[in-house]
């Protein structure tokens, strides 16, 4: 009977629908490297891992495109001790309120904070804020991480 759950029926019958079979060849040395590193990542099935690359590769190309909408973090690793920086930081942040969502900010020790900011927009504005942030005299170091909301989809 279609659509029943004993028979495959609803959501996983439909998935398996639209799932498409290949074939890749590649070294034995590779092919064995890249199942050690699924292993350690817990990773059940070399399907799952090959999916998470092609959208992780899909992600950074259509990032690319400074129209892009896209949704990150920016990562900041900061002397608070340097005069001023966490007042660049808020000032920074604060000037691009609608794309600066949420900030998550931890003391790593007497004097390094790490800072956290959940960002939102236009991949060539995020960008570009991204770059006013780690920029920022004070900054040790700082990374951007986007990703494309239409390319992360369940599991």
């Amino acid at each position: 009977m279609e659509g029943n759950a004993s028979t495959g029926g609803g959501a996983a019958a439909e998935l398996a629908k639209s799932l498409v079979r290949f074939g890749v060849s590649v070294e034995k040395e590779l092919l064995d490297a890249f199942d050690q590193m699924l292993t350690r990542k817990g990773y059940t099935n070399r399907s799952e891992a090959i999916r998470d690359l092609m959208r992780d590769s899909l992600a950074a190309f259509q990032a690319t495109d400074d129209e892009a909408a896209v949704v990150g973090t920016v990562t900041l690793l900061y002397d608070h001790h340097v005069p001023g920086v966490t007042e660049r930081l808020v000032k920074a942040q604060h000037a691009h309120g609608s794309e600066v969502m949420a900030t998550m900010h931890s003391h790593l020790d007497h004097e390094n904070c790490l800072e956290v900011c959940l960002v939102r927009g236009k991949a060539g504005h995020v960008k570009d804020i991204a770059g006013q942030l780690i920029g920022a005299r004070g900054v040790k170091h700082g990374q951007l991480c986007l990703t494309m909301p239409d390319v992360t989809e369940e599991r």
